[in-house]
């Protein structure tokens, strides 16, 4: 992502990669330490993550790119995380190719990184023939799905695999993974370690589609609901899986091969430089199913949680995460807990008792393991804590009184931040907007916006906002109003932090179908001339925002709201989406 003075600025870490990785991160690691033979996932070859990272290198990880050091052979250093897809990234990525020599690369890319997921996928091609491409992510999850009545695949016009069928991008992919991939990629990687060929170390895509169609034979079952696909000349060969539920807080920990490096200015330390903070999540989608959004559970195939002992295992997570330097945690679930109160109280109950402990022996014994020296300690003391609500969770859901209960345990669990989808502040948009629930002309969206950034302020916790222009109904005059709205919650001090987006069409949501976009979406094309205004948003290109908002109107919401907001706004800079991956 680049600023409009041309300086690279470094978000959150890959956690879409890292989470994918989480299963087959530990199947590598622990075949490692046991070696070759019965009681290893991989029974001969497996891939090589290196050596843990040991605390020493977590707690020097630095913000931003990593530097290139032959001395590092741990799982941290085997992933390319550019940022922004230049000239420089692209010679970066082909020398690493060149040192690597990977058997795979795996991609994980949302879509408007698409484009440059396939150009990663190109330049592999072309430095090691041989090496097998595997693309995953929010695009394959939203693109690509299994029809059981059928026994096909459904395929949108913005998909891997239909782009590569209808020639507009080359065959440059050997295996896609989408749906619930932990267990289906950690599956995959076993059946090309066992295709593997002993003297020359790698695999071809068919002798891997042979491997996978024998382990099925076996009787492997894995859980999860999910699909692989693989890509041969003649056809696609496709490997649904549907295996049993799991619990998300059975899933290894995503940061166990990798150091936290992030560093968000919303956590601000004494000295005034950011908390290295940590990503977490105990739920996987929204239960909401907003039309626009990717992210509802419908479209992710339903609900994950923490289920087993939700509360104990969360906080062992935490504690994990501060033993490896987290200052702080940001829990990037759509709504925190899934908006459930009791598990919000539960949670919030055990962090505050382990901050304010004396000692281990008053820590659950889960947790004793990772706090263990006084450094730990002062971090878990200090922890800051942010996640995400919605207006309607804190204002017409429950009763007033739950809510600021609720809100004071967030607050005294080192809750520090808090953000919310405000989306728009015009009663004519946000009536086509399933999260405006139990709508009423006597409680009107905006009135509810106000009370619940007042019940978060009353509580002592900054809150920021997200603001999305160019839904259905959108007008010259919703979009002045909601500035004009907006910045006067700024100028009320219930706002420290307002942004800015602009609709963007992601292949599978309803929106989508709606506008007749899905048959037009590009995220293919390497071309594409991503300028301004739409370089001032987030995701934002030409062909795939809004219908509802013309160029000149994308330049208003841009210009005014860096007049209204001021300082408040955030993405006030250009930002260019790109895929994160993995060598091994």
């Amino acid at each position: 992502m680049t600023s409009v003075e041309g300086e690279i600025t470094y978000p959150g870490d890959p956690m879409c990669l890292y989470a994918a990785l989480s299963v087959v991160v530990d199947s590598g690691l622990r075949s490692a330490r046991h070696g070759a033979g019965d009681g290893s996932p991989f029974s001969d070859l497996c891939p090589d993550w290196g050596t843990p990272v040991t605390k020493r290198q977590r707690l020097t990880a630095e913000h931003g790119l990593r530097a290139w050091d032959e001395n590092d052979s741990t799982p941290d250093h085997t992933v390319f995380d550019p940022r922004v897809w230049d000239e420089r990234a692209q010679a970066d990525l082909r020398a690493e190719l060149v040192r690597r020599q990977p058997r795979v690369l795996l991609i994980s890319t949302v879509s408007p990184g698409h484009r440059y997921a396939l150009e990663m996928a190109a330049v592999a091609r072309d430095v090691v023939p041989d090496c097998l491409v595997v693309f995953g992510g929010r695009h394959i999850d939203e693109t690509m799905r299994y029809v059981p009545a059928g026994k096909t695949l459904a395929l949108e016009y913005s998909s891997t695999l239909r782009a590569i069928d209808d020639g507009r991008v080359g065959p440059v992919v050997d295996f896609l993974v989408s749906g619930e991939g932990y267990f289906a990629l950690d599956l995959l990687m076993r059946a090309i370690a066992l295709a593997m060929d002993l003297g020359r170390t790698r695999a071809r895509v068919g002798d891997v589609v042979r491997m996978l169609d024998l382990l099925g034979a076996a009787g492997e079952r894995i859980p999860g609901s999910s699909l692989i696909c693989a890509v041969l000349p003649e056809a696609v060969e496709a490997f649904p899986v549907r295996g049993p539920q799991f619990d998300l807080a059975g899933l290894p920990s995503p940061y166990q091969g990798f150091a936290v490096r992030s560093r968000f200015p919303v956590f601000p330390l004494a000295d005034g430089s950011a908390a290295r903070t940590a990503h977490m999540t105990v739920s996987n989608a929204c239960p909401y199913h907003c039309d626009f959004c990717s992210e509802s559970a419908v479209l992710a195939g339903g609900l994950k949680r923490f289920v087993e002992s939700p509360a104990e295992a969360a906080l062992e997570r935490v504690c994990e995460y501060v033993s490896y330097g987290a200052e702080a945690v940001f829990f990037d679930d759509s709504i925190f807990w899934s908006g459930t109160f009791p598990a919000i109280r539960a949670f919030c109950a055990a962090l505050r008792g382990a901050r304010t402990a004396s000692g281990s022996e008053e820590l659950p014994e889960r947790c004793r393991k990772w706090i263990r020296d006084d450094a730990d300690w002062e971090r878990l003391r200090n922890l800051q804590v942010g996640c995400q609500v919605t207006v309607d969770l804190l204002t017409t859901l429950h009763k007033e009184q739950d809510v600021r209960e609720v809100l004071d345990a967030l607050r005294e669990a080192g809750c520090t931040y808090l953000y919310m989808g405000i989306e728009s502040m015009s009663a004519e948009v946000m009536q086509h907007v399933h999260k405006n629930v139990r709508r009423s002309t006597d409680f009107p969206w905006n009135a509810k916006v106000r009370m619940a950034l007042e019940r978060i302020r009353d509580a002592g916790i900054p809150v920021g906002s997200s603001v999305l222009f160019g839904l259905e109904g959108e007008t010259r005059l919703s979009i002045e109003e909601t500035i004009s709205e907006v910045g006067q919650l700024i100028d009320d001090g219930l706002l420290v932090l307002a942004s800015p987006n602009i609709l963007t069409y992601h292949p599978g949501t309803p929106i989508t179908r709606a506008h007749g976009m899905t048959e037009k979406l590009d995220y293919h094309s390497p071309d594409v001339e991503n300028r301004p205004p739409y370089t001032f948003f987030e995701e934002a290109f030409p062909g795939v925002v809004s219908l509802r908002l013309s160029e000149e109107e994308v330049w208003f919401i841009h210009e005014a709201t860096a007049k209204r907001w001021g300082t408040v706004r955030n993405s006030a800079e250009p930002e260019t989406r790109t895929a994160a991956a993995v060598t091994v």
